[in-house]
């Protein structure tokens, strides 16, 4: 099977994109169909398709009852390719835009903005076509559910796929001659979908074997030579990487740790990571997944998630080694999101595209075109000198360096890949090594700043509740430890952002996403656990109380709106969304966490920070109810076996009592971030109100003596610590 929003190539070489078969190419139509008022840049770029597009909503299911028709729904996020060229080939085409206008009720989804709908529609397909992916192309019946799907239908049959305008036809067809078996079929799958949500797993003990069972499926699938996970297309899956850090932290496991830092290491020198980051000016960052097995061919999208979950990696391999190359590429991540993804009030940017208009003369966007370079060019640009120590350092090669190009469509050039390191390059050119960094680095700034003038790719603009959490969360924590306090500046700034567009905070509802101006979908759990995450990590880093008391207002807010109080765990949407036809339970970590995982985890702090014994009963019960799925597939729900190891395990509680100017506090406070500790939760008696932290005022209350650090584990309390390294051996693991 070919492969789904991964890379365009085939519709380039194959299909051909400016001759696609059987289709009309018509001028750009005068009036705009209903995504003119949506603000979604995917909803935006079908507002002026042939198709009469509906957004999701009561006015289409209401044209679907009334004109007894079903639904078509079109499901994609606006850097997804296959999506663009589903668009291109047949909804720019008048013959099916006319078949689609007539026979159904054409529906558009950004799932990005409704990830709960294209989670329960997307089980569907995958449960009845035994595969995924975007685009998504399901048909419902006008109460919403599904009798047939797929994803991507191509304009002529191919691939062993039928051709779109045939599939239209033949569920026309069915829809008029056999509605009752398509309407019985519908019924039948969605009580199926519906007992995914009743199942209860309770029974299976909870127990630290769970995390070994997790850490060996892991290292049967892991790539001894280029780390990470399974073989091509290979992803970064960031939650695999915290829970190996966790593991290791916890046991000691040294083999947990190899694969945590080998992944990371061949990810930073790979082409999945943009080598021409500049400090101040941006670049660098992660794309989405390479298409193959070295990290060296990347599928060029950018995604906020990854590198907000891929920061935090970065800085707990520097927490477990102190070397600075994986600080130093938290910081280029940082530093690409701050100059290349944050709006003017703070909130970040969803994605960048993968493609962008080539120079090659063929005025039309090209996959990567934006990050690659032909070796006459880069020796042109840098001199002969320098350039030669350029092409060596990046493995740029005179016919092109892809090990992965099937249809050429890289020939002749180049993906920056750090091949030899600054040992090799010293010796190779018999230069000092502070040299060969010094003319790397002038070297980088130069293309960076040609680069600059290329075609940039396409942003997506929206600003994702649960994704700006998960960046404001590695923000938080890069700043101690990195010593940067604008990295904290820059994460209050946006979680006020988020408060101020993105929150009611008369009734503390959160709301998905915002994009020019305006903001309307209410918010998932996914939303309400990365935020109150982030809003806990500010609060240790920052010890402003009032992001921990806001954190205590959302979380009281997701209880009520998703919590099952009968059968424990999570729903993903809201209890009052009246637009999502079944509420499911997320539990796989894959690539963002779930938001049971994070929750539990949030629950566990914020019990050990309050003493509010409640919250650690809902996180207790929330992993009960998943015990099942921790004992099947424990490398699928990574985040909820470290979850089950907070529980399982007394959490440390550190407060910080003294003078917080002192130099002595901030010694300790940088002994606390500097070294990776698990389930330890940080409290200030300095500032703390007695109502909100009633355990820190409990542990310093009385102490009036010099800086120190006030541990405390299993409600016994150690004496004050004043030495940074005795702190040190202290929260050390046994």
């Amino acid at each position: 099977m070919f492969p789904i929003c991964r890379t365009n190539r085939y519709f380039r070489t194959v299909l051909g994109r400016n001759k696609p078969e059987n289709r009309t190419i018509m001028p750009k139509r005068q009036h705009p169909n209903r995504l003119i008022h949506e603000k979604s840049p995917y909803l935006q770029q079908h507002a002026w398709n042939p198709v009469e597009w509906y957004p999701w909503g009561e006015e289409a299911f209401e044209t679907a009852r009334k004109t007894e028709r079903p639904i078509f729904l079109s499901v994609g996020y606006s850097t997804c390719h296959w999506c663009h060229f589903m668009e291109h080939e047949s909804f720019e085409d008048e013959a099916t835009a006319a078949l689609l206008n007539s026979r159904f009720v054409p529906v558009k989804v950004d799932r990005e903005e409704m990830p709960d709908l294209d989670r329960l529609y997307m089980l569907f397909v995958q449960a009845t076509t035994g595969s995924g992916g975007w685009p998504m192309s399901v048909w419902l019946t006008p109460d919403l559910k599904p009798f047939y799907g797929g994803s991507y239908f191509p304009p002529v049959e191919r691939w062993g796929r039928p051709a779109f305008r045939v599939v239209l036809e033949s569920i026309d067809s069915m829809w008029k001659n056999d509605r009752n078996r398509l309407l019985n079929s519908a019924g039948s799958m969605m009580r199926q979908l519906l007992e995914l949500t009743r199942r209860s797993e309770n029974g299976t003990a909870l127990t630290s074997e769970l995390s070994e069972r997790c850490l060996k499926q892991l290292a049967g699938s892991f790539d001894p030579e280029y780390g990470g996970f399974g073989g091509a297309p290979k992803f970064p899956r960031p939650v695999l990487l915290r829970f190996l850090f966790d593991h290791y932290v916890r046991t000691g496991d040294h083999q947990a740790r190899h694969m945590a830092l080998l992944t990371l290491e061949k990810m930073a020198e790979g082409g999945i990571h943009d080598q021409l980051g500049i400090p101040g000016k941006g670049g660098g960052g992660f794309a989405r997944y390479s298409t193959d097995e070295f990290w060296h061919v990347p599928h060029f999208e950018k995604m906020l998630y990854d590198n907000a979950q891929l920061a935090d990696a970065y800085l707990r391999g520097w927490q477990c080694t102190q070397e600075p190359r994986f600080a130093e590429a938290a910081k280029d991540i940082f530093n690409y999101v701050l100059c290349d993804m944050t709006s003017p009030d703070g909130g970040f940017y969803a994605a960048e595209d993968a493609d962008s208009m080539s120079t090659d003369g063929s005025n039309e966007p090209r996959e990567g075109a934006f990050y690659l370079w032909r070796r006459d060019e880069v020796t042109g640009i840098l001199g002969e000198e320098d350039g030669k120590l350029f092409c060596q350092a990046y493995a740029i090669r005179e016919k092109g360096n892809a090990p992965y190009d099937p249809h050429g469509e890289f020939t002749g050039k180049n993906i920056l890949v750090r091949a030899e390191n600054t040992s090799e390059l010293s010796e190779r050119f018999d230069l000092e090594p502070a040299e060969v960094e010094r003319r790397l680095e002038a070297a980088r700034a130069i293309l960076f700043d040609v680069r600059k003038q290329r075609p940039r790719p396409r942003r997506d603009e929206k600003v994702i509740t649960a994704w700006n959490g998960l960046m404001i969360s590695a923000l938080a924590r890069g700043a101690g430890m990195l010593q940067q306090p604008e990295l904290l500046q820059a994460a209050e700034r946006a979680v006020e952002f988020i408060l101020d567009k993105l929150c009611n905070r008369e009734h503390w509802r959160l709301l998905r996403s915002w994009c020019d101006g305006e903001a309307s979908i209410p918010g998932k759990a996914i939303d309400y656990a990365c935020l109150i995450q982030a809003l806990i990590d500010l609060y240790e880093a920052s010890f402003n109380p009032d992001y921990l008391r806001v954190a205590l207002r959302l979380t009281e807010t997701q209880i009520e709106l998703f919590y099952d109080q009968s059968e424990g765990g999570f729903f993903s949407t809201p209890m009052d969304d009246a637009l999502i036809p079944l509420r499911l339970k997320e539990d796989e970590d894959g690539a963002e966490p779930s938001a049971n995982s994070v929750s539990v985890m949030n629950l566990l702090r914020l019990a050990a920070m309050t003493g509010r014994e409640e919250f650690r009963e809902l996180a207790m019960t929330t992993l009960q109810h998943f015990a099942g799925t921790m004992e099947r597939v424990p490398s699928a729900v990574p985040l909820l076996i470290t979850s089950n190891e907070m529980a399982l395990h007394p959490v440390t509680q550190v407060v910080l009592a003294g003078d917080p100017n002192d130099s002595r506090m901030k010694a300790l406070r940088d002994t606390i971030y500097r070294h990776n500790h698990f389930n330890l939760v940080l409290m200030q008696a300095s500032g703390a109100p007695a109502d909100l932290l009633p355990e820190t005022d409990a542990i310093a209350k009385g102490y009036d003596g010099p800086p120190a650090a006030l541990v405390c584990n299993e409600g016994s309390c150690k004496p004050p610590v004043h030495d940074p390294e005795t702190l040190m051996k202290m929260l050390k693991p046994e």
